[in-house]
């Protein structure tokens, strides 16, 4: 049954890759690619929920199953095995079930687009290798499917690549995120060599009995930490997924909630055993989460792309799941990865639905005055919205809370100044979420008189998904995670005089969620003289943020122009055109010269080879008389 889980996918891109793809059209009908691109992984999500079952019924005892021997070295088995537990479940069901809600949106955002074969075959692949990920028993395995993910991502970030730009933005995935995957084999490599096995669960289970002193925790644990860091955009490898807006909608929504950056947060769950060992690791993981909270949140305030006020977002909530792991809160992290799935799909999906309404425009200050427009895209994205400020009773509010409870109080690393970079953080995201509520439904319209007259709503394929997604995001709290991940994955101890601290940080949490939407209503609602104004007074520190800090300028300085120096100078002019080319060139000149001296001696003249003879026999007669 695991391995149908993870092959169904891959039927599902075969067939659509082979029978519905050529050269940008079809071979078969859209009501073909549609069958199989949303029926597929429909069906690997339910056969996620039978396994479920049995692992229920199983009481939750963990369950493999080897599909495959990949290679036996000497005593070592390498084998392609799936491993299902706790973790595994609640990861497969969002991968596969927020995945299908995705695929099922898709069919009405992409109906008209000329390759929607070639896209449902891309999406169909990126769900096949992000299930290998979360089943792979192994780190192998995982890396495998790990890589595919990039792959799948490169292919969907780039999708559009007639324009250039898109291009360019999934090739930015793409190699940024193999900088990362650097300190993973490192990390890889180190645990092989330590233990002799990959096997994620024997991993854990020889660091927590401590029969692993042949290497470092820590060093495992950074190593593994650059891998993680690099595919779910922490600093400083974050710079990628901002771009990654480039491809369709429905591919944003699948890379921020279900599939790619959840891989980090997944891979430092599973590898806990090291983390508990690694006391400086996870110190490391917990202070680079909350400044990349805390700086995307910043950034996320003042950008006036619906899509990337919403990427941003990602990049700070998966700051909150990295500081939760960092302090030991494993289970309150894959809570959060739940919740957010919920959410932010129902914001991307949202956010295309509005871009759907308005032909393509996607700039917060040419929309308004949306709330009647299109009431079922403004409610749904409202939900959503207030999910993620973290407002009770809604779903964020609960997995954030605990996140800022454990980041204050847990006695694996949690202290006031996490808490309090994470609560001023939890505070702009309110403020920047309501922000882009009110520009986009709010206040008069600001919409091109053409484009205006056109606005409607979207059609029930992608209205009903936004309803279903708004429900979860509601009610997604209520499902607890942490406590159903506690035999697995406990949650950490906190210290016994702060247990008093509980109640009223809890109460600051929701006044922090309010008075953001109510700074985002003062200063945006009205004409919006109040944000003009903010923005002229503080005119330096806008420009900065909008310009991201300038991160990228600041790579492309110190990295990128080097390296195109160095290529160019180096390896082109010198290497390439001097030493290989000029190597070649010279053999070759040297065989032209060679060449034209004996032709000068065949030249067809016989009384120079009469003269040659005559010098050899001198020539031979001379050396006799010398040495006889």
């Amino acid at each position: 049954m695991l391995t149908l889980i993870v092959l169904l996918p891959l039927l599902g891109f075969v067939l659509n890759g082979v029978l519905a793809t050529r050269l940008g059209g079809n071979r078969v009908g859209k009501g073909f690619v549609t069958v199989v691109g949303c029926g597929l992984p429909i069906a690997s999500f339910a056969l996620v929920l039978m396994a479920f079952s049995q692992l229920r019924a199983a009481d939750y005892a963990p369950w493999v199953e080897v599909a495959y021997r990949w290679a036996l070295i000497g005593d070592s088995a390498f084998e392609v095995a799936f491993y299902f537990d706790r973790l595994t479940a609640v990861m497969a069901l969002v991968v596969t079930g927020v995945g299908s809600v995705i695929h099922i949106y898709s069919v009405g955002y992409m109906a008209h687009d000329k390759s929607y074969g070639r896209f449902f075959a891309y999406l169909n692949l990126f769900l096949f290798f992000m299930l290998l990920l979360v089943l792979g028993r192994s780190l192998l395995v995982l890396f495998v499917g790990w890589e595919g993910v990039g792959l799948a991502s490169y292919l969907l970030i780039g999708f559009w690549f007639d324009e250039l730009a898109n291009a360019r933005a999934g090739k930015k995935a793409f190699i940024t995120n193999r900088i990362g995957d650097a300190g993973f084999l490192l990390g890889m490599f180190l645990l092989y060599q330590a233990l002799g096995t990959l096997d994620m669960d024997r991993i854990n289970a020889a660091f927590g009995a401590g029969a692993a002193p042949a290497v470092s925790a820590s060093l495992v644990g950074i190593l593994l930490f650059v891998g993680a860091s690099g595919k779910s955009a922490q600093i400083p490898l974050h710079v990628w997924l901002p771009d990654a807006m480039a491809g369709p909608t429905p591919v944003s929504a699948l890379i921020h909630a279900a599939t790619m950056v959840t891989a980090g947060v997944y891979l430092v769950a599973r590898m806990s055993g090291v983390y508990l060992q690694a006391p400086e690791a996870s110190a490391v993981i917990a202070a680079i989460g909350v400044a990349t909270a805390f700086f995307a949140a910043t950034i996320a305030i003042v950008q006036t792309d619906i899509k990337k006020v919403l990427a941003y977002s990602t990049v700070s909530q998966l700051g909150f799941m990295f500081l939760a792991l960092g302090v030991g809160a494993y289970g309150v992290a894959i809570f959060h990865v739940v919740t957010h799935a919920f959410f932010k799909a129902c914001l991307f999906l949202g956010a295309g639905s509005v871009i759907h309404a308005l032909d393509g425009e996607q700039d917060v200050r040419k929309m308004g005055g949306l709330r009647t427009k299109i009431p079922l895209t403004f409610w749904t994205f409202a939900i959503a919205t207030v999910a993620i400020a973290g407002i009770p009773p809604l779903a964020g509010f609960f997995s954030k809370d605990e996140i800022l409870w454990f980041a204050f109080a847990s006695t694996h690393g949690g202290s006031p100044w996490l808490w309090g970079v994470a609560a001023l953080t939890a505070l702009m995201t309110a403020f920047y979420m309501f922000r882009l509520l009110w520009l986009t439904f709010f206040g008069r319209s600001r919409m091109d008189a053409k484009v205006e007259a056109h606005v409607h709503e979207s059609p029930l394929s992608m209205t009903g998904v936004l309803m279903v997604l708004a429900l979860l995001s509601a009610v997604g709290g209520f499902i607890a995670v942490p406590h159903f991940l506690e035999p697995q994955l406990a949650l950490p101890e906190v210290h016994e005089a702060l247990h008093s601290y509980e109640t009223p940080l809890l109460v600051l949490s929701v006044v922090l969620a309010l008075a953001g939407l109510g700074g985002a209503v003062f200063v945006f609602g009205g004409s919006g003289a109040r944000a003009d104004a903010l923005q002229r007074r503080f005119a330096g520190i806008h420009r900065w943020l909008l310009g991201k800090y300038f991160i990228d300028e600041l790579y492309e300085r110190i990295i990128g122009r080097p390296l195109v120096w160095i290529s160019d100078r180096v390896f082109l002019r010198f290497g390439d055109r001097r030493l290989l080319d000029g190597t070649l060139d010279g053999l070759a000149a040297l065989g032209r010269l060679g060449a034209a001296g004996l032709s000068r001696v065949q030249a067809g003249s016989l009384q120079l080879y009469a003269w040659f003879v005559v010098v050899g026999i001198v020539g031979a007669l001379l050396w006799s008389w010398r040495h006889v």
